[in-house]
């Protein structure tokens, strides 16, 4: 029996550039996509079949915009869960699972169950305020983590020496142990209703030194095929182990004996996954629009050696945005620049990314530091 996915409308609770990509990929099925978002300039509100503002936490909001779907998804986690919950009570679909979606929000029941499942990850103890973290010097060299609301970055500390515990939060959180990793990975994995999985292949992230976040993505990624394959399986052990429905994102390290650890997760598309638009046979927003809509889910392979340039705001540069260097970087072969419809920039805000294809590995991670310099966006 045939989906008529044409009939179902998809409302997605964000209405950023993950939003938008999705959006674009909805395009070619005529599938109708409703947007949640709190800023009335959001990326989607453009494209979108219909747009509202309001807030992502607020059950009544979340709820109310949700009775106008047939199916519910997210492009961020930080939404009212208790209204999804709701919802689903109601008879509409919502995928990832709201339970799901509340676990992953917290870092601590998050790796909390990565213990539990047997997933491998760094050893990691729960903490309640600054003066637990205090009490576990001994740790040192340690990651200490915010439990909640932690984003792009933001809500992690690393303390090198005990001498750094005392900048430990005063929040509940987790200390893990510093991972002296050889490579980070990260592996974009999806699952439909039908239990169907697929995983794309491994990529390589750089992140930048002081924003921590990605800068630049390399697909494929320089590991052996024993690591690959041994990755991929970690990668989809968690999906199933979640029974998640939708995309994962699973960020990896490998350590230095080659052993695969895992850091965290993310229930939606992904920064590690901006390049398969043009690099993989199916983009991850084409397969999250599968994987909610249970739809077959498409081929992940690479067709071609790519890079992900992520566009940060320019340092000291808040306002109107102007991008430099576009015409030069678009006379290039195989470079394909997405920019995210923000008209505001400011420091290491995302307003793009720039995606290269070239056969050769080395050339392409040449010319992706040369488009970094090359594209600037400023005030």
């Amino acid at each position: 029996m045939q989906n008529n996915y044409q009939q179902q409308k998809l409302g997605i609770l964000g209405g950023g550039q993950l939003g938008r990509m999705v959006i674009q990929a909805a395009i070619n099925y005529n599938i109708d996509i409703h947007i949640l978002d709190p800023d009335p300039n959001a990326p989607c509100k453009a494209i979108a079949n219909q747009f509202t503002v309001g807030s992502l936490t607020d059950f009544d909001t979340v709820y109310a915009f949700g009775q106008n779907c047939d199916i519910i998804t997210i492009e961020i986690e930080h939404v009212n869960t208790e209204a999804l919950e709701a919802l689903v009570k109601d008879g509409k679909e919502v995928y990832p699972q709201p339970h799901l979606i509340r676990l992953i929000q917290d870092k601590r029941a998050q790796k909390q169950f990565y213990k539990d499942k047997g997933i491998p990850t760094a050893d990691f103890v729960l903490t309640e305020n600054k003066a637990e973290v205090m009490q576990h010097k001994h740790f040192s060299p340690a990651v200490n983590k915010l439990g909640r609301e932690g984003y792009d970055g933001r809500g992690v500390q690393i303390l090198r020496s005990p001498d750094d515990f005392h900048k430990g939060f005063d929040a509940p959180g987790l200390l893990e142990k510093l991972i002296d990793f050889d490579t980070e990975l990260a592996i974009i994995v999806a699952r439909n209703k039908r239990g169907e999985t697929v995983a794309y292949p491994p990529v390589e992230c750089l992140f930048h030194p002081t924003a921590n976040l990605v800068e630049f993505l390399f697909s494929p990624a320089t590991i052996t095929k024993e690591v690959q394959a041994k990755a991929e399986a970690v990668a989809l052990d968690v999906i199933q182990k979640l029974d998640l429905v939708g995309i994962l994102a699973v960020e990896l390290f490998v350590t230095k004996e080659g052993e695969i650890l895992v850091n965290e997760i993310a229930p939606r598309p992904h920064n590690s996954g901006h390049q398969t638009i043009e690099g993989n046979f199916t983009s991850q927003f084409e397969q999250h629009l599968r994987a909610v809509m249970n739809m077959p889910l498409g081929n992940t392979e690479l067709r071609m050696p790519a890079a992900m340039v992520n566009l940060l705001g320019e340092d000291g540069f808040t306002g109107e945005a102007f991008v430099e260097g576009l015409d030069e970087a678009m006379a290039q072969k195989g470079v394909y620049v997405h920019l995210y419809g923000k008209k505001i920039t400011k420091p290491f805000r995302k307003m793009g990314h720039v995606t290269l294809l070239d056969e050769n590995l080395e050339t392409l991670k040449k010319r992706a530091f040369e488009i970094k310099e090359l594209i600037k966006i400023k005030a």
